[in-house]
């Protein structure tokens, strides 16, 4: 019973993470289970999701200030 328990939780996850990637999301399997697990524990999927965006904004504009002043290096 308990095998077959992981055995359905591991096809979940398997066709979760099939839906986010034709959806292009850019999580990987863990990412999306720490995802599903804060969901699962309460967490508001929308504001998680405005959190994921607001950290990918935030990390691309530190890359394009790291290469800037990479740049300016002599």
């Amino acid at each position: 019973m308990e095998d077959s328990k992981i055995q359905e939780a591991r096809e979940t996850m398997d066709i979760l993470y099939e839906i986010s990637t034709i959806l292009n999301t850019g999580l990987d399997r863990e990412t999306l289970s720490l995802c599903l697990n804060l969901c699962e524990n309460g967490v508001n999927p929308e504001a998680l999701a405005a959190v994921i965006k607001e950290l990918r904004r935030e990390s691309a504009a530190i890359k394009v200030c790291a290469n800037i002043n990479t740049q300016m290096v002599f």
